[in-house]
């Protein structure tokens, strides 16, 4: 066998070792397409070109100013072309900028990647005019100083929900959700919390020359911001998981009075306890249990004195009120968020030692009990909810 020459046999070689001639695009080539790719995602989420417009969002405006330098281009165009399956370069869908729009300047400034030497998927930072609003209209969220007064209107809410009083509805994203009101009292459910809409103030100009207000908004986790109500429609907006709250429907859960071929359904009981805890009597004058039952109300508190729901003590029978053709879970569920605001908060100990939090005594006059039984009955309690501070139903 030949003795074998390294030398000779790296020469052999020599061919299968040369590395490999780099093909494919530049580094601008590929800048423009990553460019366009944005652009493309952009029209796949919103279904439609970006447009320019002082009301629109600013990197919309950023992509409608690319889009329109990239169709102007012959070399972006040549590049693009082949993986345009939008038909974006063709200039069906027009994006040129209006003749009286300020700040596009600026805005091509950003993008000169398409035609200079920056990325074009680079975005320096010039303030312009969009910005400058944006940063105003999106107000950092604050520690709600007065969420006392709000944490009882989310626990009602929550209540509502898991009872079915309430349902949480996808927002409408393809319907024109943008023009939509946002009214005082609704509740949104917006980056995982729920926000309720404490305020909106006096209508403003934007602008674009569209109406605007400042709003006061509270969220679940005990803080607030008073963004604008467009920036609110915006976040909205664009959350895939953001919901509206419907509003409490009681329907007709009273006839107006009982005819023949009525059905009495139960009864709403109003109770007091006779029980010596100290804080049951000290505020035993105003200090209620409010229920509703299907059988006879003097049975079911008999032997209330055994039981931690009537704090272990004999109740007395303040009022009671008869039910015609109503789905009484439904109605107990409805009583109980109206006067969850004012529900007691206390601990009793059972016939075994095991503490049991009653949850159906409420601390409310017995006036404002009738004055909620009356308002279910002509069907106007929706919305509603009693105030302990004024010690009245405060609604709509």
């Amino acid at each position: 066998m030949t003795e074998l020459n390294l030398d000779e046999l790296r020469d052999e070689l020599a061919d299968f070792a040369q590395p490999q001639k780099k093909g494919g695009r530049t580094p601008r080539e590929e800048r423009i397409i990553a460019g366009f790719e944005e652009v493309q995602r952009f029209v796949d989420e919103h279904g439609h070109v970006p447009r320019h417009g002082e009301g629109n969002d600013i990197f919309e405006r950023l992509y409608a100013t690319r889009l329109g330098r990239l169709r102007s281009l012959e070399e972006c165009r040549a590049i693009l072309v082949p993986l345009d399956r939008q038909g974006l370069l063709t200039g069906a869908t027009a994006v040129a900028a209006p003749d009286d729009e300020i700040g596009d300047d600026e805005l091509l400034a950003e993008l000169t990647g398409a035609a200079g030497d920056a990325s074009i998927t680079e975005l320096r930072h010039v303030r312009t005019v969009a910005e400058k609003r944006a940063a105003e209209e999106i107000a950092n969220r604050d520690p709600c100083e007065d969420f006392d007064r709000f944490k009882p209107l989310f626990a009602a809410l929550q209540a509502d929900i898991e009872s079915g009083a309430r349902i949480t509805q996808p927002i409408r994203k393809d319907a024109g959700f943008l023009k939509t009101d946002i009214r005082e009292g609704e509740f949104f459910i917006l980056g995982g919390q729920t926000a309720y809409v404490a305020e909106v103030g006096d209508p403003i100009k934007a602008p674009n020359g569209e109406s605007d207000a400042r709003l006061r908004v509270i969220y679940s986790n005990g803080t607030e911001s008073n963004l604008l109500l467009r920036s609110l429609q915006r976040a909205l907006y664009k959350d895939d998981a953001s919901r509206r709250v419907s509003e409490p429907s009681a329907g007709p859960l009273f006839a107006s009075q009982s005819e023949d071929d009525d059905l009495a359904s139960g009864t709403i009981y109003v109770l007091r306890s006779k029980s010596d805890n100290p804080i049951v009597a000290a505020n035993r004058e105003v200090l209620h249990k409010i229920g509703v039952t299907g059988g006879d109300v003097a049975k079911r508190i008999a032997n209330a004195k055994l039981d931690p729901t009537f704090l272990m003590a004999d109740v007395e029978i303040v009022a009671t009120y008869t039910l015609y053709n109503v789905n009484r879970v439904k109605l107990e569920n409805l009583i109980h968020r109206i006067f969850e605001p004012a529900r007691l908060d206390i601990e009793i100990k059972d016939r075994f030692g095991s503490p049991v939090v009653p949850r159906e005594w409420f601390l409310v006059p017995r006036f404002v009990v009738d004055d909620a039984v009356e308002r279910i009955k002509d069907g106007t309690i929706t919305g509603y909810l009693y105030d302990p501070q004024s010690a009245r139903l405060v609604g709509p």
